[in-house]
């Protein structure tokens, strides 16, 4: 019998991101053969020198890693250890051709769609400066919501030579909050900054979501769930990239070589967690936002434009008006819109059969939800399935 493999985890264990990674790559290792899991020493982790030292004791036979420290990254690399990288201050570690990259451009695309679905017309964007992933949704954020006419403003840390911390920061922000319009939708490069600016908010005396309607990024439910009021979030494909990483880094330590695109693994956004944060729509036009609340809760069921046009007491005609007037796109795209994001939320977070999703939403056969979900996505439900969630084994015996 051959011995398991020495695999050295350096991954940040106190936000959603990394434990996520950590749950994925634990579920290969369970699956396919025995790995042997090493991880950092807590009061290493400020220390390159004895993180180092450590690492070279150990002499691993592959590292998984999700940390700032590029210096520890480099070293690793320059030893030949096989490794696969998250780094989160620089977007490919030139020594370091396995990768775990997020999609920012898609995070911002999807912050965008969710905000003007929501009729807003101001928008504004608070990350990180010197952070790229912050950067590239920002960038991202900006054209998807200017190529629809919104107006967006980009906060600015403010530049000194001290440390950047939160106390320091937020008068500057309380400030660049209270000059926005109301009401703004913002996207936070992710939930820490999400929670931040919510804290600035209050300061500033802002309600939320009235004035200002807040979206971060991860879904670090320890984050969203204890602020006041609770945070929105865009949920990632993490856990499977921890996965995909996984399985890279079994490729490499059986001496296989991997190049190019297939070094890349690639998180996407799944979906927007919606929490009270942005649980408002705003828009003057009272009977636009009522019709959004029909097809909102009327997703699961097979509705036409002239219910949501009699549920809201408008002709067909003065309501497809308004949607394109207001929001960009018919009332038959916004029903298919919210319907297969719906689908897409179960598919992703439940274990459910698609033959039983597709009961719920009122299909006969999976074909037919197949064709709509497809016509929207690109994917077939299973395909998204397999694509954007961890494929956990199948107990014996069953389908």
């Amino acid at each position: 019998m051959s011995r398991p493999y020495d695999v050295v985890l350096l991954l940040e264990k106190s936000r959603a991101f990394g434990r996520a990674l950590f749950r994925g790559v634990m579920q290969y290792a369970r699956v396919h053969g025995s790995w042997r899991f090493h991880t950092e020493p807590e009061f290493y982790h400020t220390r390159k020198p004895q993180t180092i030292q450590w690492i070279g004791k150990l002499n691993p036979d592959g590292v998984i890693a999700h940390m700032a420290d590029v210096g520890i990254i480099e070293h690793i690399a320059q030893q030949g250890i096989p490794m696969v990288v998250s780094s989160v201050k620089i977007a490919r570690p030139m020594a370091v051709p396995h990768v775990v990259l997020t999609d920012g451009k898609a995070i911002g695309r999807m912050a965008g769609d969710y905000f003007l679905s929501h009729g807003f017309r101001h928008f504004a964007y608070c990350g990180f400066d010197e952070m790229y992933w912050s950067r590239q949704r920002s960038e991202s954020f900006c054209q998807q919501v200017t190529a629809a006419g919104g107006e967006v403003s980009v906060y600015r840390q403010p530049t000194n030579k001290k440390p950047w911390a939160e106390e320091n920061d937020r008068p500057f922000l309380v400030n660049w909050l209270r000059s926005l319009p109301k009401p703004t939708a913002l996207l936070a490069c992710n939930d820490d900054r999400g929670r931040q600016v919510l804290v600035a908010c209050e300061t500033a005396g802002l309600n939320v979501p009235g004035d200002i309607a807040i979206l971060g990024v991860d879904n670090d439910e320890f984050i969203c769930e204890t602020t006041y009021p609770k945070l929105s979030s865009i949920s990632l494909s993490t856990e499977a990239a921890g996965y995909s990483a996984a399985s890279l880094l079994g490729q490499l330590m059986a001496g296989q070589q991997v190049r190019g695109a297939q070094g890349q693994i690639i998180i996407s956004p799944l979906s927007v967690v919606e929490r009270e944060s942005t649980s408002v729509l705003a828009m003057e036009d009272r009977e636009l936002a009522a019709a959004l609340l029909f097809i909102r809760e009327h997703s699961r069921e097979i509705i036409q434009v002239n219910d949501v046009a009699e549920s809201v007491g408008l002709s067909r005609r003065a309501l497809q008006q308004r949607f394109h007037r207001v929001l960009g796109h018919s009332v038959h795209d916004e029903i298919k819109r919210t319907r297969v994001d719906q689908m897409a939320h179960m598919l992703i977070n439940t274990n459910l059969p698609v033959k039983e999703i597709a009961r719920l939403f009122q299909y006969d056969e999976i074909r037919n939800i197949s064709r709509y979900f497809r016509q929207y996505t690109g994917l077939t439900p299973s395909e998204y399935r397999k694509r954007y969630s961890v494929q956990y084994p199948k107990a014996p015996g069953t389908e």
